[in-house]
């Protein structure tokens, strides 16, 4: 057995405090790759909710799709040590409560030490390649149920895009409920992402956030699998952010929102807040996921947009 890593192999300083050694990350992952196994059964675990009855995921599972784009910045997200250290320095902020990523993320920080007592979400389904051809028949590429049980992971998470004119949607559609009900087996919650979308006039997929189609999806995804008893709504504000207290009426599963990219400027990322604030009043809506508005805030401040989305709760 190879020795784990001390909390963080890497060095304090930067901008952001901490910077990941990724000469010993990588380094641990060629010579003793159990490292990885070892650190996930070492890893201090803790209840889905505890304390508050809220949730402040941070999420980071844009990559593995190829969507590495924040604003006007398009490989953003493409930096691996940049990503980390943004990470670890929002994991390490008072009311957050854990990260939503996929396998070679969560694996990065397990060897750095930055998931204790924090929740490990797993990301399921990445086939969906941003801007393919394919991008709907969203196939499961990513951690599988027995592999989030087999690493004491805490969820996991899919994303659910239906085009009626896409019969990638139906295959979708099916292989989602399946995984709803291979975590309910597992006694896993999972988080069901679902929007309505449609392809513009350059084939380019874009998701209807009007009151109907979210309606739409929601009753669509709160209705997959043999039982809901574990599956979480990841739920999108709606364009016009007054609709969300008849929207969220169509289920009584519970819901987080999710963030999305805000666009460029910090008037977008205040616009946001905003946002997240009215729909968190509603019974239903218990917590935030939110990654790129978070981790590439517009003025740079990490730690700040994190603070201001963990005082909304």
């Amino acid at each position: 057995m190879v020795p784990g890593p001390a909390p963080g192999p890497g060095a304090r300083g930067g901008p952001g405090g901490f910077v990941p050694d990724l000469d010993r990350l990588v380094t641990l992952r060629a010579h003793h790759p159990e490292a990885v196994a070892e650190a996930a059964a070492r890893r201090r675990t803790r209840p889905l909710l505890r304390g508050r009855d809220r949730l402040l995921i941070v999420a980071a599972d844009h990559p593995a799709r190829g969507s590495l784009a924040v604003g006007d910045r398009p490989y953003a997200m493409a930096n691996r040590a940049d990503l980390l250290r943004r990470l670890c320095l929002a994991l390490s902020r008072p009311g957050v409560d854990g990260v939503l990523a996929s396998a070679d993320v969560l694996d990065d920080l397990l060897l750095l030490g930055a998931l204790d007592d924090r929740l490990a979400i797993g990301s399921m389904n990445r086939g969906g390649l941003a801007g393919a051809s394919f991008e709907l028949d969203d196939r499961f590429t990513g951690h599988r149920p027995q592999d989030l049980a087999r690493l004491g992971f805490d969820a996991g998470k899919l994303l659910l895009r239906i085009d009626p004119g896409d019969p990638g949607s139906l295959r979708t559609l099916h292989a989602a409920a399946r995984a709803v009900d291979e975590m309910a087996a597992l006694s896993l919650p999972v988080f069901v992402e679902p929007f309505l979308c449609r392809r513009d006039a350059a084939g380019l997929l874009r998701n209807d956030l009007s009151a109907e189609a979210v309606t739409t999806s929601l009753a669509v995804a709160s209705g997959l699998g043999g039982t809901s008893a574990y599956t979480w709504l990841k739920v999108p504000v709606t364009d016009d952010p007054d609709d969300m207290a008849r929207v969220m009426q169509t289920t009584t599963l519970p819901a987080v929102l999710l963030g999305g990219d805000p666009g460029p400027g910090q008037d977008a990322q205040e616009q946001a807040y905003e946002k997240w604030r009215g729909a968190l009043r509603l019974p239903t809506v218990r917590g935030l996921v939110v990654g790129r508005t978070l981790l590439y805030p517009a003025d740079g401040d990490v730690a700040g947009a994190v603070d201001t989305a963990a005082s909304l709760l």
